[in-house]
């Protein structure tokens, strides 16, 4: 791995964690070289590239300074969109992953341009086994698919037929809506089951598990979206139990694990002596959207039909991503890029929490705020019945500020809390105060 690349992300995570600030003057080149143990040259390179990326400036004869942020984009304010859920794109590890897929083409070259098999890339499937393991997640290589995204992986088990013979799916709600969507898109017979902050009511679970004809229960367990809550262990051992019990499968959706900083916070899956939990897991979250790599555990009871829909669907993933994530895991770049991003997304999360917790009090009236235990990116509001939420989005929209309200997250045929989703993946951290402030100012107007 090129030197500069360590040395570039570790500047980057510093100016964006504010320890230098808008306009302050960066150590010199010679310091630098020094403090990394490099060629004077290394660090030159690095601040090209911090200033491509306009992070920094060169001012001659004095040094490098930390661009400051404008807060106008061409006469226009600023917008805060405190509705997107993607990553930040201003943390993408852009030179990373350019170099891996340049070092895959080399190392595996015509491999790459040929039909794959549609379990994934061996290789690749090897490192994730390893990787898994840090999850509590530890599994046979041969259960381990790669697929295009969760997404496919989860068109691909509501498809293929199961064990128990079931076809109703069961989903959280709020929950997952593109998910929804394509359940209702496709006629997939579907029950919902209520999610709020204190979780589900797992006697209703169970007699959902024990009346109904249920195929699958797909759940988040961690990092609920859109609701930012997690299960406790306790109810992660109780799903577990009533999946083998009454032989209901479940499809654990654990697409944000590499946020969780409590290490004793295992998935379901680490629960499972019955072989009824399905493992999902996505990349796209923690490196960049485009990627479209994810991995799913399957039992041996499913694995084979899993399979051959998966080979009728693409054949295989992209061969070329999957090479270059297999390099990008095992020369540790994922391991730096998962801590420099967690980094930032605890600062931005804690930010939200505290100006939530400021700026909500004795305003009961409007809305509720409950605080959350492992708070994670994004959270949610429950407005009062009376308050309009398509005149707030319109209103605040018109101040620049960008929220959705979750109704999407729902079955058509569902009953629909006014909640607002709070989501700060694509906020600046000196940007969030003023705008959650802002927020709730125009629901108690």
């Amino acid at each position: 791995m090129y030197k500069y690349l360590s040395i570039l992300n570790d500047l980057e995570n510093i100016i964006q964690s504010g320890r230098y600030k808008e306009g302050e003057r960066l150590p010199s080149i010679r310091a630098l070289a020094e403090q990394y143990g490099c060629s004077k040259s290394t660090i030159i390179r690095t601040f090209d590239e911090l200033e491509k990326k306009h992070i920094v400036y060169s001012s001659p004869q004095s040094g490098h300074y930390v661009v400051k942020r404008k807060h106008k984009n061409n006469g226009n304010p600023l917008i805060l969109d405190f509705a997107s859920s993607a990553p930040d794109p201003n943390i993408f590890p852009y030179l990373d992953f350019q170099h891996c897929i340049n070092k895959a083409i080399d190392t595996y070259k015509n491999d790459l341009f040929i039909y794959g098999t549609s379990k994934g890339l061996p290789s690749l499937i090897s490192v994730v086994q390893k990787q898994l393991a840090n999850y509590q997640v530890f599994a046979d290589t041969d259960s381990i698919f790669v697929t295009s995204g969760v997404q496919q992986a989860l068109a691909i088990l509501t498809t293929v037929p199961f064990p128990n013979g079931n076809e109703t799916v069961l989903v959280e709600q709020p929950g997952y809506h593109l998910f929804i969507e394509y359940l209702e898109t496709h006629n997939i017979p579907t029950l919902g089951i209520k999610r709020n902050s204190d979780g589900i009511d797992l006697l209703e679970l169970e007699r959902i598990f024990q009346t109904e004809n249920i195929k699958f229960f797909y759940t988040m367990p961690r990092f609920h979206n859109p609701l930012g809550t997690s299960y406790s262990r306790i109810e992660k051992e109780r799903i577990a139990k009533l999946a083998e019990k009454y032989d209901v499968f479940i499809v654990e959706d654990d697409y944000l694990a590499d946020l969780e900083q409590d290490a004793k916070a295992d998935p379901i899956y680490s629960y499972d002596v019955s072989a009824h939990v399905i493992y999902l897991k996505s990349y796209s979250k923690i490196i960049f959207p485009g990627l479209r790599i994810g991995i799913a555990i399957v039992p041996a009871s499913i694995a084979g039909a899993f399979s051959t829909y998966k080979k009728i669907l693409d054949i295989d993933s992209s061969m070329i991503s999957q090479a270059a994530l297999e390099i990008y895991i095992k020369n540790k770049m994922f391991e730096r890029h998962k801590q420099k991003v967690r980094s930032s997304y605890s600062r931005r999360t804690v930010s939200l929490l505290n100006a939530l917790e400021k700026h909500a009090k004795g305003h009961d009236d409007f809305f509720s705020y409950t605080s959350v235990k492992n708070p994670c990116i994004h959270t949610f509001i429950q407005l009062d019945k009376r308050i309009s939420i398509q005149k707030l989005t319109h209103s605040l929209r018109k101040k620049s500020i960008i929220v959705e309200p979750a109704h999407h997250h729902y079955l058509s045929s569902f009953e629909k809390e006014p909640l607002l989703k709070l989501n700060v993946s694509n906020v600046k951290i000196d940007d969030i105060e003023r705008g959650i402030q802002q927020i709730l100012a125009e629901i108690c107007r």
